[in-house]
């Protein structure tokens, strides 16, 4: 018999602040005491202990994933009428933020582990192409040296949408360290979480790390000289000051996600269950653990029958929401993303799932299909 009592959260941030609150509680009253909200010494570690463990030479903390990919692609000169090559499977953020500096969102379909089909790019490159922003979906980092390898040939930027990838790595190359900028988010939801919305950019280049603190904070120079005007996309100083300590803890927590994942590979029935092995040049940090099923509605009921909660990551593709009509695409347009759009499905994976909590998810879930 299962256990059907208790429910399994797909998240489960109240167990991170009973863990961390004793911590975090005089922290937060350090920061508020201290009278400094917006900049200063707090954003500052942040944004070198974060340069630091994504080993680039900047960072420039935002107050938000969603800004820091506009304000990666401001710096980049991207207008209207630009084009700039991304997938079409990703939050909306990324295309967003290209569609509110006026360019072209040009999609590109993905491959069987969701990131996008580098082999696909070459054909949508055209004298508007500004920049290439692959998005590592769910922790595993995009095919980056055919990507750098086509930026070059092209003399085309690359911007890598890194919001859930904070920590993994391709051939040794962390996340936000290979292309021109690496575009980060602490939401509460992602690896390295603030307790609220934040985000930060990573890059190896001193002008746009200087031109991007200015862009960030209205585009003054000083306080009282604007160079050119720019946005309100500061980092809180209690967002940084929750981050300095959580970055502390960040490797650690991702090795019980990847220990948790593999746990999962190693007992799904790989009959019934999809999902992408990593590969020998990968370190995947599972933001999250996105397995691809027939039967999904079913599936995700008899999983809630029992008290485990799962989520879609995401169930409409951005080239088919109603905010894209204008863009032009259409149904087909994307087929292996739209497929896997029909079948995919987030199991939890956080630090905090016991063994006992991972095995009644896969037996429930092989139970399941071997039944059915």
């Amino acid at each position: 018999m299962i256990n059907n009592k208790g429910e399994i959260p797909y998240v489960n941030l109240r167990a991170q602040w009973a863990k961390e609150s004793s911590i975090l509680l005089p922290i937060i009253e350090n920061t508020l005491e201290s009278g400094h909200y917006v900049g200063g010494e707090e954003v500052e570690k942040f944004e070198k202990q974060i340069a630091e463990y994504c080993n680039v030479k900047y960072a420039v903390a935002t107050n938000s994933g969603t800004d820091a990919l506009i304000l990666a692609l401001r710096l980049l000169e991207i207008n209207s009428g630009d084009e700039v090559i991304t997938p079409p499977n990703s939050f909306v953020a990324s295309t967003a933020a290209i569609v509110h500096l006026g360019a072209k969102p040009v999609f590109v379909d993905v491959l069987p582990d969701q990131n996008i089909d580098t082999k696909l790019i070459k054909s949508r490159i055209t004298r508007n192409t500004k920049a290439i922003m692959p998005v590592h979906l769910t922790g595993r980092m995009a095919d980056m040296e055919s990507i750098m390898s086509l930026a070059e040939e092209y003399n085309i930027p690359v911007v890598e949408d890194s919001a859930q990838a904070i920590g993994s790595r391709y051939n040794g190359k962390y996340s936000g360290s290979i292309g021109k900028i690496g575009c980060f988010s602490t939401h509460p939801l992602k690896n390295l979480n603030a307790c609220g919305d934040g985000g930060f950019i990573t890059t190896d280049d001193e002008c746009i790390y200087e031109r991007g603190k200015s862009l960030r904070n209205h585009g003054l120079l000083d306080r009282n000289t604007v160079n050119e005007f720019g946005f309100v996309s500061r980092m809180d100083v209690l967002q940084a000051a929750i981050l300095n300590y959580r970055l502390s803890q960040l490797e650690s927590m991702i090795e019980i996600r990847r220990r948790n994942a593999n746990f999962y590979m190693n007992n799904l029935d790989p009959d019934f269950v999809f999902f992408p092995k990593e590969k020998p040049w990968e370190h995947n940090t599972y933001h999250t653990f996105v397995i691809q099923v027939n039967q999904r509605a079913k599936l995700i009921s008899e999983l809630e029958r029992f008290g485990i909660q799962t989520a879609i990551h995401y169930p409409t593709p951005i080239h088919l929401q109603p905010a894209a009509k204008k863009l032009g695409y259409k149904l087909g347009d994307f087929p292996v993303a739209e497929k896997q759009s029909e079948a995919i499905l987030t199991l939890p994976v956080h630090q905090f799932l016991s063994e006992s909590d991972l095995q009644k998810i896969i037996h429930v879930t092989n139970n399941f299909f071997q039944n059915t």
